[in-house]
This record gives C-alpha cells, structure tokens and sequence, in this order.
C-alpha cells in the first residue's frame, strides 16, 4: 500500500511535496478565516459603545454590585417599612378579608415586617445570601396569597419577577463565593457552574415579566418610542446578545424614565397617586437592580454571546 507521500509524489521528491500540502493546508485555513471574518458585519459605532460599557464596568466593578443588590431590594425595604408605618391598616385589611382575627392578622404584619427587612439586610451584608432569598422568595409566595395576587396578571407578574431578581442575586453570590453546589431540583451535569448559567437563565427570562408590567401602551409618540426601544433591549438581553451593552443601555434608558415618570416626592402625601407612583418607582429600581447585575455577571453560559465565541 502506498503512503500519502508516494500517492501524491511517485516519483520519491518526498520533501518537497510534504511541504506543498502544509503551505496548501495553511492557505486554505487562511482562506477560510478570512470568509469567516468578511461574513460578520462589523459597526464600528456598536463597538466603541461596547468599549465604553466595558470602561464602565472596569471602574465601578468595585461598587456596581452593591448598588445593583441595593436597588434590587429596594422593592422589599420600601414594602417592609411601609408595614411599620401602616400597622393597624394592614392588620385590619387581613381581618377583614380572610377573618384571621386580631392575632393572626398581627402575626402577619410581623412576618412581612422583619421578613423582608432582616433578610435585605443580609444581602447587602453578604451574609448568608441564600438563607436570605430563600426567605424573601418565602414572603413573596405569602404575599401572592394573602393579597390574592394569583388572579391579577399584573401582580402576578411582578412577583415573578421579583423571584428571578433573587435568582440572579443567588447566582451572583454563588459565583462569588465559587460554590459548587445549589441545590436540588435544577438542571446539573455534575458541574456547580452549569446550573449557576441556568439560574442566570431563568432570572433573565423572569426579569422581562417584570418589564413587561412597566409598559404603558398608550398612543403618543414618546410611549411609542419607549415600548420600542425597551422591547428591543429586553430582547437582547433575555436571549444574552451584547448582554452587557444592552442591559447597561436599558439602564440608563428605565433610570431616565423612572425619575421622569414617577416621581411620586412630587405629589402630596395625602394622595393616593403618591402610593401608585411610589410603588411604580420602586418595582422599576428593581428592574434596573437585576440589569446592573447583569451588566456585572454578563450573559453566562446560556447565551447568544457565548455562543459566539465558537461560531
């Protein structure tokens, strides 16, 4: 049997065909690097944005967690001191509408009091974080049911979301702490680092709920331009393309329109509009809480960016 040197040199110039097939080899693979690179479009207005977002990053990676845990449990603060503040309005509320009674009804307000304070508190501490959303993910499922939030579609979608905003905060803390275990019940191949992706993944997806609630479809060209241009990057960012950029951009975009929309400190304390506007502007720095954690983490495992790396 022939080898491939006598196949393609019969004549016994074996080193000199050698060498013809690795320069052919290399040309080739040249070739094909240079269709691959000509195929991707590249825009260069695009990428100075990624370079001034990863600017961004590098200078307040020190901070931008802190902050980003701090607005997303802004939500649960603001909730937990307002049962301070309206005590006996929430104890009656819950006597009058499943008759627990004086006791009950307090045991309830307590719950949701020192539930949702201690365990934010924790989170900004950075201790035991996973006791913590376990506690707080707790004192949402109770509140979906006390406050018979089930049957509204709104709320009920913002309490989802508020669930994947601790998602991504127990994927954060567990990325920090390089634990290897989360939990039983979510998709695992052995590998710690896999069902952190997932839980990256879910909170992502969770997070657009959320959005979706803070959208107002109303005929004028702002809304118009807002619904568009929000969509548009929560797509972006559920699926994990550019994720970093278009979550650092949709925070800038929601943190304009929050203050510019609801900015409640503007209305009286003695209207209810000041109640709307308020827990409006809390639910949206929520939002913008889980998004800066993402512009923190990036896209994980499970995206189109990390995909990219090996197309």
């Amino acid at each position: 049997m022939q080898s491939v040197e006598q196949y393609f040199c019969p004549r016994g110039n074996n080193t000199y065909c050698i060498d013809t097939l690795r320069l052919s080899t290399l040309k080739m693979a040249s070739f094909l690097d240079n269709a691959r690179t000509r195929g991707v479009k590249q825009v260069p207005w695009l990428d100075r944005l990624e370079d001034f977002s990863d600017i961004f990053y590098r200078k307040t990676k020190v901070f931008l967690p802190h902050i980003a845990r701090l607005c997303l449990v802004s939500t649960f603060l603001e909730d937990g001191i307002r049962m301070w503040f309206q005590w006996h309005e929430q104890r009656a509320y819950m006597d009058a509408t499943w008759n627990m009674g004086y006791f009950l009804s307090t045991i309830f307000v307590i719950l949701n009091l020192f539930g949702q304070i201690i365990p934010c508190i924790m989170i900004l501490l950075r201790k035991r974080v996973g006791i913590a959303c376990g506690v707080l993910c707790g004192i949402v499922a109770m509140q979906t049911i006390a406050y018979q939030i089930l049957w509204d579609v709104q709320f009920l979608m913002r309490n989802l979301a508020l669930a994947g905003g601790l998602l991504l905060l127990l994927a954060e803390s567990r990325a920090e702490q390089g634990k290897t275990s989360f939990g039983a019940g979510l998709p695992s191949v052995g590998d710690g680092k896999n069902a952190e992706n997932w839980l990256q993944l879910t909170g992502r997806v969770l997070l657009v709920a959320m959005f979706a609630t803070l959208l107002h479809f109303e005929m004028s060209v702002s809304n118009v331009i807002q619904v568009l241009v929000g969509s548009l990057l929560i797509a972006l960012v559920t699926i994990g393309y550019k994720t970093k950029l278009s979550a650092f951009i949709l925070v800038l975009w929601l943190g304009f329109w929050n203050v510019y929309l609801n900015c409640f400190w503007t209305i009286p304390a003695n209207r209810p509009m000041r109640d709307f506007l308020k827990y409006d502007f809390f639910q949206t720095q929520s939002v913008i809480g889980g998004l800066l954690l993402i512009v923190s983490m990036g896209g994980g495992k499970i995206s189109v960016d990390n995909r990219k790396k090996d197309w």
